[in-house]
């Protein structure tokens, strides 16, 4: 990581910062809809799996699997971990992917209002997943070399 330049370091942090706070706040938010507590979103919606059951699977898919890598992807990339560096580009992908989903999903059924809230739970993380995505194509050999 000291090929980097500072700038890029500092983007670095600042999204490994983003990915890691976005992990646990899911985190958090999946195990109560695991639990069966209806959890609300800014848009007027909300994650109950009692209601559909759909939710509980995506909550089991985030609790085992996209939570715990993208907290380790931010442990390994900060101890300097070349498999941190590999994992980093997927998780961006998955964050835009699922980011972008449930944007589309939240403006296509639920016409929210556009609150600061609501820009924070939804598109901010696809746009962190975007970010992260170029920024790894831009460090393509310096990723390599880690």
């Amino acid at each position: 990581m000291s090929e980097l330049s500072l700038l890029s370091q500092a983007i670095l942090y600042v999204l490994l910062a983003a990915i890691g706070l976005f992990s646990v706040v899911i985190l958090w938010f999946q195990m109560n809809v695991f639990r069966g507590k209806r959890m609300p979103n800014p848009d007027g919606s909300a994650d109950d799996w009692h209601q559909q059951r759909i939710f509980y699977g995506i909550a089991i898919a985030d609790i085992l699997l996209a939570c715990p890598l993208g907290i380790a992807t931010v442990v390994l990339v900060l101890f300097g971990s070349p498999w941190g560096f590999y994992l980093l580009p997927a998780h961006g992908f998955y964050f835009l992917w699922a980011n972008t989903m449930t944007t589309a999903t939240s403006l296509r059924f639920h016409n929210p209002e556009f609150t600061l809230m609501w820009f924070i739970v939804f598109p901010l993380g696809a746009l962190v997943g975007a970010a992260t995505l170029i920024w790894s194509a831009v460090h393509f050999a310096e990723i390599l070399g880690a």
